[in-house]
């Protein structure tokens, strides 16, 4: 019930999916209420600093992106920020010198691992939630997304795609640090090997390679040497990318997500009109105390975007 932060810090190097780029990112403690912020380096000078909000999200299918796509803002947050989301983190300062998270294998299972390592303390401001009070509904070119009223967190996530390797999925659960972490914390992102040229000369998916995609054929198979790591794999990932786009909410959801042929564009537009209906939900604040932070034994979770059409 109380608010946590990371026991020490984590630090991780990798690339970007889309840039190609390298990017070194840490994750440090932060005092109660912070929430996530991002704090972009140059060198060892402070740019910029981002809330990892809902109202500082852009409006992109690709990617996650908090702030000015145009400027300054920070691309790919979503398995960094469905770990955090799952294992609890509710305050933490993110720095990178880069305008990209690192893609390492295309899931969140570094990221998960490593808060696991570090462990989590206990702060002592309560952790504020917010509860959905009626259904809240969007829709956009034959997909939809909809937060019902439900008690406890939950995802109910549905995809189809005119592929005979992925067809229609579904994935149903209440979110758990465990059962993120046994469902869905390897699944990884996928994308379409038609679409690579397009997406090249567009500027994306350039760090993308077999070794942190799931890429399908031209002939519909995927082909990647190690195949899936579940046979449902798709339907996780983008299940995975639901959670960490919720977890821009800046509270707890008490609640039901459902979507059907999702992204990343048409959950930002769900939890923003959520929020934009004050009937819909209630902001639940638990009073403060004083205690000493106590450190808890590690937790578990997992996360994870997609590059190629639809999938980020």
């Amino acid at each position: 019930m109380f608010q946590q932060t990371i026991g020490s810090r984590i630090a991780f190097d990798g690339v970007g999916v889309h840039s190609g780029l390298p990017v070194q990112l840490s994750l440090l403690p932060a005092e109660a209420n912070t929430g996530i912020v991002f704090h972009l380096f140059d060198g060892s000078e402070l740019l910029h600093e981002i809330k990892a909000t809902s109202a500082n999200a852009a409006l992109i299918d690709l990617a996650t992106v908090v702030g000015d796509p145009r400027g300054a803002h920070v691309s790919t947050i979503e398995h960094l920020m469905a770990s955090l989301y799952a294992m609890g983190v509710d305050n933490i300062v993110v720095q990178i010198d880069a305008h990209e998270t690192p893609i390492m294998d295309g899931c969140a299972a570094a990221f998960i691992a490593a808060i696991r390592e570090a462990g989590t303390v206990s702060q002592a401001c309560r952790r504020r939630y917010l509860r959905v009070l009626k259904p809240v509904t969007v829709e956009m070119n034959g997909a939809w997304a909809e937060y019902r009223p439900h008690n406890g967190t939950r995802f109910e996530i549905e995809i189809e795609f005119d592929s005979p390797v992925i067809g229609r999925q579904s994935y149903s659960a209440d979110l758990t640090a465990e059962r993120f972490a046994r469902d869905l914390s390897r699944a990884r992102t996928f994308g379409f090997m038609k679409d690579v040229e397009r997406l090249w000369a567009a500027g994306f998916a350039l760090g993308s390679s077999l070794e942190n995609s799931v890429v399908i054929g031209e002939d519909g198979r995927v082909i990647n040497p190690e195949g899936l790591r579940y046979k449902d794999e798709f339907v996780r990932h983008k299940t995975l990318d639901a959670i960490g786009d919720q977890a821009l909410a800046g509270a707890r959801v008490l609640g039901c997500y459902r979507s059907y042929r999702g992204g990343h564009k048409l959950n930002a537009l769900a939890l923003q009109a959520l929020l934009a209906d004050h009937r819909a939900y209630e902001m639940i604040e638990m009073p403060s105390r004083r205690v000493d932070p106590v450190r808890h034994a590690p937790l578990v979770a997992v996360a994870a975007p997609a590059y190629g059409p639809q999938t980020l």
